[in-house]
């Protein structure tokens, strides 16, 4: 999937430009807003607009790719099994007469052998394949008989690259300098990185002075790291803070079951304005609920952010 760090004066303008660089209409993609742009004071502390774009891809066209890859798969196994089982009927055939009428084989013990070599072909095969394919073979089996979710489908667990696990190490370790040079208490640094998003969990003495009231120091760290490993690395990021994220996931739950009843029985709706890191929280969870409808973060007159739910992007919120 296809992202595009895109800067203009303003963010209608950021909007068309991201569609353009995407090859699709605006209704077509969906992004975040890294910066509001600002008009600053006689020429200075000018800021444009910042956002992150990605074209929608409907589930219709990743699952017609995920069932293609998985025919593909199978007929390369046959063609190995063919080549195993003609290989041993060349065998067979250069054995002296005499040898084979000894070991004439019944019907039922032939059959029993025909399945024993095709069994032997997959076991020769699963272990000669590199430990990736064997990864995304098992991933599209299970995702194509438990008929798994979009979103399970389009992403694929790659933390076990060489990639990842170099960047994951890289980060890490300049994650804990930065928390020694500070003055918290925060002794346990961890850095996953996979599904293009570094997974980050800080945990130590002093891990609620790091979160801050109402989550204020929480939010000010997030964005210093998402600006720092963003491009650096081309990476989201996901902070964890102890069990600061699990507590607020806990909440936005709560919160939004009237919501979703409310969407369910008119069609749209919208939150009220949400800060910080629950924005991202309700609109990842608002997504899942609601996969054919149109979620989008809002930012009002006051400057405070909101998200709204509908079925087409024209539409005005309740």
């Amino acid at each position: 999937m296809e992202m595009k760090r895109i800067e203009a004066e303003t963010l209608e303008a950021a909007y068309g430009k991201a569609a353009k660089a995407l090859n699709c209409s605006v209704t077509e993609i969906n992004y975040e807003i890294v910066q509001h742009p600002t008009a600053g004071m006689m020429g200075m502390f000018k800021k444009p607009a910042i956002i992150i774009a990605v074209k929608k891809v409907s589930a219709e066209v990743k699952k017609a790719e995920l069932e293609s890859d998985v025919k593909a798969e199978i007929k390369s196994e046959e063609i190995v099994i063919n080549k195993r089982k003609n290989a041993q009927n060349a065998k067979i055939s250069k054995t002296p007469k005499k040898k084979i009428i000894q070991e004439k084989e019944t019907p039922k013990e032939k059959t029993q052998k025909e399945i024993k070599v095709k069994d032997d072909g997959i076991v020769d095969d699963f272990f000669t394949m590199d430990i990736k394919e064997v990864k995304e073979e098992k991933e599209a089996v299970k995702s194509d008989d438990k008929s798994q979710s979009s979103e399970e489908i389009i992403f694929e667990d790659d933390r076990d690259t060489p990639e990842n696990r170099e960047r994951s190490i890289e980060i890490e370790r300049k994650l804990q300098k930065l928390m020694k040079a500070g003055c918290f208490e925060i002794d346990t640094v961890e850095v996953d990185v996979f599904n293009g998003i570094a997974h980050i969990f800080l945990d130590g003495d002093d891990a609620a002075l790091l979160i801050g009231k109402e989550g204020y120091r929480y939010n000010a760290l997030s964005y210093m790291l998402f600006n720092w490993i963003n491009a650096q690395y081309n990476l989201y990021i996901k902070l964890e803070i102890a069990e600061f994220i699990q507590a607020q996931e806990e909440m936005i739950d709560s919160y939004l079951k009237p919501i979703s009843e409310h969407i369910k029985a008119n069609g749209r709706g919208k939150t009220k304005p949400l800060d910080g890191i629950l924005v991202q929280i309700a609109l990842e969870k608002l997504r899942v609920m609601f996969p054919n409808k149109y979620v989008a973060i809002k930012t009002g007159k006051d400057g405070k952010k909101f998200i709204i739910i509908n079925d087409f992007n024209t539409r005005k919120p309740q």
